[in-house]
């Protein structure tokens, strides 16, 4: 069955890398005058990193920042900030916090990433990054050794489309020239990233879970296309 996949597509947060919080970056905050704790940490990178929906009140404009946030840097920046703001954050500690969240080196691997590029590529199976994100992730693959490995990157902000808009996909689908019948979608959204089954691909979901307790998410999902890696 391998052979009849040619190339896979990832998402990225939650799928390849995870936005995993360290306690240094709450150091000093405070949120309605009350420190920090774990529970509010978990629960302000929740609203960082959900694919979809909102976590706050916002006006039609505000939403309007919201909803295309991953096509625009200042668009994302705008409708981060309210949200950590609105989240009881001040401004300077939300300046901090999202400044965390545009850092590629913030982001945390999934133990199989680097791996399963490396093994695709061995194979040659094609393999492209498909992310809704607002900042170039190139260097998060390059600090494992793993963007020689990536044969195209289709982010957002960089093609003027966001998942689950068919465009995306297909543009993906454009750059590595293959049929999208002959690709497998892998990501941790099923509204956003199912939305390549419209175009024609086959999908594996995976469970954003701590990268801890995650070790080998991708490979499992590819085994289910009868890939080995």
């Amino acid at each position: 069955m391998a052979d009849m996949v040619a190339a896979v597509l990832f998402d990225y947060s939650g799928t390849l890398f995870r936005l995993e919080e360290q306690d240094s970056w709450f150091a000093g905050m405070a949120v309605d005058e009350q420190a920090v704790d774990g529970h509010v940490q978990t629960e302000l990178m929740r609203r960082l990193t959900a694919p979809t929906g909102r976590s706050v009140e916002m006006t039609e404009d505000q939403y309007r920042a919201w909803a295309n946030r991953d096509l625009a840097p200042h668009l994302h920046r705008e409708a981060y900030l309210h949200v950590l703001r609105e989240s009881g954050l001040a401004d300077h500690h939300a300046e901090s916090l999202y400044n965390r969240v545009i850092d590629p080196a913030s982001w945390t691997a999934y133990p199989d990433t680097a791996r399963v590029f490396k093994s695709l590529k061995a194979q040659g199976v094609r393999t492209a990054v498909v992310s809704n994100i607002a900042f170039d992730v190139r260097p998060a693959f390059a600090a494992i050794g793993a963007a020689e490995h990536v044969d195209a990157f289709v982010l957002s902000f960089e093609v003027g489309a966001i998942k689950p808009d068919p465009a995306i996909f297909t543009t993906a689908l454009d750059r590595l020239g293959v049929a999208a019948p002959d690709a497998l979608m892998v990501g941790d959204s099923e509204e956003a990233d199912g939305g390549a089954r419209a175009v024609g691909c086959q999908f594996a979901l995976v469970d954003p879970l701590p990268t801890a307790e995650r070790p080998e998410g991708l490979i499992a999902a590819l085994q289910t296309v009868g890939i080995r890696a």
